[in-house]
C-alpha cells in the first residue's frame, strides 16, 4: 500500500496545512457472502459540507487504487463495475457517507478507501485528474472467503500482555498482542485521563509466523521514571472489537 500511504501523507500537507483524514469504520471485515457496509466519518474534517463530492477508491494487493464510484447530487459507478451492487449515500444530520457492497465475491476482496477534495484548494470537483491529490480515509479492508475465520476474531486476554522494563531514569512498556486475524489493527496508548499519548512511541509492524496463519503486532511506549506510579493504556481496536490493557497490574520485566 506504498502508494497510497504516499498520497495520503501529501494531501494531508498540501497548501502548507493539516488537513483533515476520514476516519472509516470497520478497520476490517471478513464475509464469506451476503452485504457489507463501509462507513466513512468527517467528523473532525473541516473541509467537509453537505455537498462535498465523495469518491470511494477500490485497492487489491500489489495495485494502484482504482475508484469505484463519486457520490454529488447522486451516484456515479465507473466502468468496470457493476452500478446495481453499490450503494452510497450520505447521512442525514452526520458527517458520515457510507458504502455498501451487495453480494459479495471473492473478487471484492480489497481495501477501500473514502476520499475526497479540500474545498479549501478549489478542487471539489468529480474531476480526478487534477494538481492536487484527494485526501483519502484510514481504508477499511474487506476480505471475502468461504473460510470461516471466527475462531481467529476473538482475541484472548492469554494472548495480549503488557511488559516492563526500567533502565536508568526510564520505563518502557510493552504491549504484545499475539494471535489474532485479519492482520488488520489499530494500536495507540492513552494517560490515565483517557488522553492519547503520541510522544514516545515505537510501533511495530504486523508479523506473521512462517509456519502459522495468526499475526502478532508490538508497540513500545517509553516515560520519564517518575511517571512509575500513573496509568497507562495500550488500547487496540481490531475486527473483534475494542480490547483494553493497563499498565497497573501484572506483567513481566523484560530481561534485555
Amino acid at each position: 500500500m506504498l502508494l497510497l500511504a504516499v498520497l495520503v501523507a501529501t494531501a494531508t500537507w498540501s497548501y502548507g496545512y493539516a488537513q483533515g483524514i476520514p476516519m472509516q469504520k470497520p478497520l476490517s471485515v471478513t464475509k464469506s457472502q451476503g452485504s457489507v457496509r463501509l462507513e466513512c466519518h468527517f467528523k473532525d474534517v473541516s473541509g467537509y459540507d453537505g455537498n462535498t463530492v465523495i469518491h470511494w477508491y477500490q485497492q487489491k494487493e500489489n495495485e494502484a487504487p482504482v475508484r469505484v464510484l463519486y457520490l454529488a447530487q447522486s451516484k456515479v459507478v465507473d466502468d468496470g463495475f457493476q452500478g446495481y451492487r453499490y450503494m452510497a449515500e450520505r447521512v442525514p444530520g452526520q458527517k458520515m457517507c457510507i458504502l455498501t457492497i451487495n453480494d459479495v465475491i471473492p473478487d471484492d476482496s480489497a481495501t477501500y478507501y473514502c476520499a475526497y477534495w479540500d474545498s479549501h484548494c478549489g478542487r471539489n470537483s468529480v474531476i480526478t485528474k487534477t494538481n492536487t491529490p484527494p485526501v483519502f480515509g484510514s481504508g477499511t479492508k474487506l476480505i471475502v472467503s468461504g473460510k470461516l475465520h471466527v475462531i481467529f476474531h476473538t482475541i484472548s486476554y492469554r494472548s495480549s500482555e503488557i511488559l516492563q522494563k526500567k533502565h536508568e531514569n526510564q520505563i518502557m512498556y510493552v504491549c504484545l498482542i499475539e494471535k489474532f486475524y485479519p492482520e488488520v489493527i489499530r494500536v495507540t496508548w492513552t494517560d490515565g485521563a483517557d488522553k492519547e499519548v503520541t510522544d514516545n512511541i515505537v510501533k511495530g509492524d504486523v508479523w506473521k509466523p512462517t509456519n502459522g496463519d495468526k499475526y502478532s503486532i508490538g508497540s513500545w511506549l517509553t516515560v520519564p521514571a517518575e511517571n512509575k506510579d500513573k496509568n497507562y493504556y495500550c488500547k487496540y481496536e481490531h475486527e473483534s472489537g475494542p480490547h483494553s490493557l493497563s499498565t497497573q497490574g501484572i506483567y513481566y520485566m523484560l530481561k534485555m
